[in-house]
């Protein structure tokens, strides 16, 4: 019988495979029915393999193996057109999936675009392409073209990707994968430490990637980000087969690649942290003016517009209204030369406001439910319905080994709780959730719960008093 010979990066797999892997996850031959039948022998479990020539036994191993160093080493990073024709040749040529990740310069530069897209493939290596060296990335798309791409939490790359001229046919998330498999962290390193066995450095993941030339530890741990997808996508094909979920991962990974880039907020102005503060709508106006101005200015410096001033600083320059310098830089947020270079831009944009014959309501309207706090107050028999449903949906994602969230989308949840069909019947139901964009497995998972909770809801328990009136007593 030949010895199993095993690299580094597949040493904690063959741990795994006798049984001594990852707690918290069924041996596979148990989970698959193949556990010898009472009376019969069971074979002798693996103790020891041989890596790179040299007998080592298993118990001697690390708990996790250190990945410091991609298998090829450390690519150059594409920035010239020949090359980045080398690598698109290159990844045609290759087979099987296609692993990409970006990074990105969040907090240091404006915007969320990639500086720098990762891409591994068998047959075609590791790849590193500074994106901003070119006007679009169109030729590795084509050469991409029916590839299935594996991401990490796809929904914070796609977008990125789309702004260089990318965008996958299909597609497995990892991380999204990990939810439906009912692992308890999904980020990538703990998902890979899991499921491989492996440790993956991530000190490097908030750093700014719009630095030049990237640093070689930073590249190190670029590369090794996209080395670990597809043996990861592996590991979770197996999970949602045995648990009878890959059916739904394939409707969630359509539905992501169907939604397309996420449309442009309307007002994204009113996000600023803190505006549910002003209660006047002149003030309201001043931050919706210091805003855009603040964002005009981080867009033009390419700046991340918190390095500008914080949320913070709008808000309380929107609620003193200062008029003269000395004033505006005496407010929180409003230090450095950067600020104070500034001033007569941030003062600008509070007279606007003052003059404005265009002031924002305080509130927008829309169609979606009130916060589930007031509903009691406002329809106590939609109140009722919501609280029903929550407990029943709750337990039966306990049940699948789902989160509640990927179960039903909670905006879902809340709008056909607050505005039911009229007829309440499964099919009825079935339908509304359709409209809302749920997936055919969640239909079918949560409409018969839901039509029979909504349909006999729960009396809703009695309030009680925040406070009792001391009089009283």
């Amino acid at each position: 019988m030949s010895e199993p010979a095993t690299t580094a990066h597949s040493r904690v797999r063959i741990k795994k495979s006798t049984g001594t892997g990852t707690p918290g996850h069924t041996n596979r031959a148990a989970a698959a029915g193949t556990v010898p039948a009472p009376g019969e022998s069971s074979p002798a479990p693996l103790t020891s393999v041989v890596i790179d020539g040299v007998r080592v036994e298993l118990g001697d191993l690390p708990a996790l193996v250190e990945l410091d160093m991609p298998r090829e080493g450390v690519p150059e990073v594409i920035s010239s057109q020949p090359a980045l024709e080398r690598c698109a040749a290159a990844l045609a040529a290759g087979h099987g999936p296609a692993a990409v990740d970006t990074e990105r310069a969040s907090g240091f530069r404006y915007g969320q675009r990639a500086f720098l897209v990762q891409i591994r493939r068998d047959g075609a290596g590791t790849w590193l392409i500074d994106p901003e060296a070119f006007d679009g990335l169109q030729i590795i798309n084509d050469a991409l073209r029916g590839t299935e791409w594996i991401l990490h939490a796809a929904a914070q790359d796609l977008p990125c990707l789309a702004e260089v001229g990318m965008w996958p046919d299909k597609l497995f998330d990892t991380e999204l994968a990990a939810r439906l498999a009912g692992l308890p962290r999904v980020g990538l390193g703990a998902v890979v430490e899991s499921l491989l066995g492996y440790h993956l450095a991530k000190e490097h993941s908030a750093a700014d990637w719009s630095r030049r030339p990237l640093p070689e530890p930073w590249l190190r741990y670029a590369a090794l980000d996209v080395e670990v997808l597809a043996e990861l996508e592996e590991e979770l094909v197996a999970l949602l087969e045995a648990d009878g979920k890959l059916d739904y991962a394939a409707q969630e990974f359509q539905h992501l690649i169907d939604a397309g880039v996420p449309a442009a907020r309307v007002d994204p102005w009113r996000r600023t942290s803190g505006s549910h503060t002003i209660r006047n709508r002149v003030q309201l106006a001043a931050v919706r003016e210091l805003w855009y101005t603040r964002d005009k200015l981080a867009e033009h410096r390419d700046i991340a517009p918190g390095r500008l001033i914080p949320d913070s600083a709008i808000i309380a320059a929107a609620k003193a209204m200062p008029t003269t310098v000395p004033a505006l830089l005496a407010l929180a947020g409003f230090h450095g030369r950067t600020a104070k270079r500034d001033a007569p831009k941030w003062l600008h944009a509070l007279q606007t406001a003052k003059a404005s014959t265009d002031l924002p309501p305080l509130q927008l309207a829309t169609n979606a439910p009130p916060p589930p706090r007031v509903w009691a107050e406002r329809d106590a028999a939609a109140a009722a319905r919501l609280a029903t449903v929550r407990p029943r949906l709750a337990a039966l994602a306990e049940l699948l080994d789902i989160p509640a969230e990927n179960l039903l989308t909670p905006d879902h949840l809340r709008r056909i709780c607050w505005r039911p069909p009229q007829d309440i019947t499964e099919e009825s139901v079935a339908a509304g959730l359709a409209e809302l964009g749920a997936r055919q497995w969640q239909i079918e998972k949560t409409a018969p719960l839901l039509a029979e909770a909504m349909a006999h809801p729960e009396p809703l328990a009695p309030r009680h008093p925040r406070h009792a009136n001391k009089d009283d007593h």
